[in-house]
């Protein structure tokens, strides 16, 4: 299909679902519910946000302006205050557009996180560093990979854990430049290929001196999902599990895709408020609810751009420039001659976790903008940001 073709059929998709919108109904703000669920809740007046900003944002939304988003969560001053749903497709990997069944998402149905699963695997690594299980971020990634040392050759030997959190292994991986329905992206063409899929992924020709340059690749993650299992003898679903989500409790984490032998795709599916909480806890330093899950210096490396990660522009993100950390996206947004700090979970279709920590505050955003620009940034940018005081 032509571009011109691909981007009439992708306009006819979003008129027709445009349709399927509540263009009606005014929006009226309520507090979200209270849970057993560790979630204080509060209103968006009682943390100082401008309720009329966000109540258009919403609206906006509801309308199908921004369409594709599925929810929009606030936390500010230790109190979920905002927390909305709306309708829209489930993610369909074979489906046209990617985009599946439509349904009304609600708090209650897990979601899929894409790429933003990657920040969730580096927070299990500075974890199982904390508990002993690896010793050092500096450490070769074969001192846990024992089924692949013949791999460990021709500069390979110089990647570390680092490396593969910061995206700057060195190795060959062309993520970026062909879409995720075709069988040339490397993250659908290791799914029919017929090696182990660390060997697939590790026998890349080295490009650059790892530690040098980025190159976006989910790759990496899948084999830091690996050293978790052979470090800790959990699989990555155990280990966080027992590390992070019963801790959180979070008790509906679904790791959606493995592949034959076990090793995990890396494919979390977790809902928005689950989401929330794990943002929460960075938010706090690495601490929920008063205990230590992730150590705080884990968390500060998580919000500051790794080397000469800077300046990267996400293709089909109207987010601006880029900086990169340990597997997580950073962002300075500009206010009143100040500048306010972010740090994000990000992935594919519009799965956010904003980290905003001079404002004391989190939201997230999930949606199905596959094929198609995604709102969140730019409802941080028009509404969130300027709704904070």
């Amino acid at each position: 299909m032509t571009t011109t073709l691909l981007k009439i059929a992708i306009f006819l998709l979003l008129v027709t679902s445009c349709k399927m919108y509540d263009t009606s109904a005014q929006y009226i703000y309520s507090r979200p519910e209270s849970l057993s669920d560790g979630l204080d809740v509060g209103t968006l007046d009682e943390v100082n946000i401008d309720a009329g900003i966000i109540e258009e944002a919403v609206s906006e939304i509801r309308r199908g302006r921004y369409t594709g988003v599925h929810s929009m969560l606030i936390y500010r001053d230790g109190r979920l205050v905002l927390e909305e749903y709306f309708p829209g497709h489930k993610y369909q990997w074979d489906a046209p557009y990617h985009l599946g069944e439509w349904v009304s998402w609600d708090r209650d149905m897990n979601h899929h996180l894409m790429s933003s699963t990657k920040s969730v695997t580096s927070a299990l690594i500075g974890i199982a560093i904390d508990q002993g299980f690896i010793h050092s971020v500096d450490q070769s990634i074969f001192d846990y990979l024992p089924d692949h040392k013949l791999l460990c050759t021709g500069g390979k030997e110089k990647i570390t854990i680092e490396h593969l959190l910061t995206m700057t292994s060195g190795l060959e991986w062309r993520e970026w430049s062909a879409p995720y329905s075709s069988y040339e992206n490397p993250c659908i063409g290791i799914w029919v290929q017929e090696k182990d899929p660390i060997s697939f992924i590790l026998e890349m020709p080295l490009l650059d001196e790892p530690g040098t340059h980025f190159n976006y690749a989910t790759g990496n993650m899948q084999v830091l999902g690996e050293i978790v299992r052979n470090a800790s003898g959990m699989s990555v679903d155990e280990f966080s599990q027992k590390y992070l989500f019963e801790p959180l409790e979070i008790d509906s984490a679904d790791w959606a895709l493995q592949y034959e032998n076990g090793v995990d795709a890396n494919t979390l599916r977790l809902t928005p408020r689950s989401m929330a909480k794990i943002g929460i806890t960075y938010l706090n330093k690495g601490v929920w609810d008063g205990r230590r899950i992730v150590s705080e210096e884990w968390v500060e490396k998580s919000a500051v751009p790794f080397a000469d990660n800077h300046g990267i522009n996400i293709p089909g993100e109207p987010s601006g420039k880029l900086g990169y950390s340990y597997s997580w996206w950073t962002k300075d947004y500009f206010k009143s001659g100040k500048v306010t700090h972010m740090y994000a979970a990000g992935g594919f279709g519009g799965q956010h976790i904003m980290v905003l920590p001079e404002l004391n505050t989190v939201v997230v955003f999930t949606g199905g903008n596959y094929l198609s620009q995604r709102p969140p940034f730019k409802i941080m940018k028009k509404y969130v940001i300027h709704a904070l005081d």
